[in-house]
């Protein structure tokens, strides 16, 4: 089964945890075919190229129960609905522009029965409330990101690791991040054997204090 690869790699989930994200193959398989926000590649791959990769956060940061988690961007849910099955003591508020995108993500939520998620189909600039942490999947170039995120991140921290963005990212990231002194890059093949994984990174930017 393809799942077993989030089971390699997660060996301590819980039952309903398991049941949730088997559950997700046949959710977005027939949602996918409904209205499109998986490439039909992707689809056949959705542990691998989704679902894995959006775990990559949590072997670089582990969030504490209670937080408050915000997924910028997130298409067809990546990488907050893998994140919130795996916290589920953690609250996640996903968002996209593109309201299609919104309602598959909110019926694969449904379909999994997750209370710790609300989806919203706005702009980010548009959504009031701050967050200990911001994710997302590469869905603009980091100053660009910066930008539309500014003023959503909390300012108090309650994890070891300073409140900040967690960017899932591949590729050479040199010239897009040269202004960021304080950056931290994490290479997913350092977690995952894969071959998917070789050029795959998580950003950490830690929020900048003035």
């Amino acid at each position: 089964m393809q799942v077993d690869i989030i089971f390699k790699y997660f060996p301590s989930l819980t039952e309903a945890q398991q049941s949730q994200f088997a559950a997700l193959e046949e959710l977005y398989k027939d949602w996918n075919q409904k209205i499109n926000v998986v490439s039909r590649k992707d689809i056949d791959e959705l542990y691998l190229r989704h679902v894995l990769h959006s775990l990559g956060i949590a072997k670089v940061h582990q969030f504490m129960p209670g937080a408050e988690v915000l997924d910028v961007g997130t298409g067809g849910g990546f990488p907050g609905v893998p994140l919130a099955i795996l916290f589920p003591e953690v609250q996640f508020t996903l968002v996209d522009a593109i309201g299609k995108k919104i309602k598959v993500v909110q019926e694969v939520i449904d379909g999994l029965k997750l209370k710790n998620i609300t989806a919203h189909h706005t702009r980010v600039e548009d959504l009031p409330g701050q967050f200990d942490f911001i994710v997302s999947r590469a869905v603009a170039a980091m100053p660009t990101f910066v930008h539309w995120t500014k003023g959503k991140i909390k300012k108090d921290s309650v994890h070891e690791r300073r409140n900040g963005i967690l960017y899932l990212k591949g590729g050479d990231l040199t010239e897009e991040l040269q202004d960021y002194k304080t950056v931290q890059l994490f290479d997913l093949v350092d977690f995952f054997e894969e071959p998917f994984f070789e050029t795959k990174k998580v950003v950490y930017l830690p929020q900048k204090y003035k």
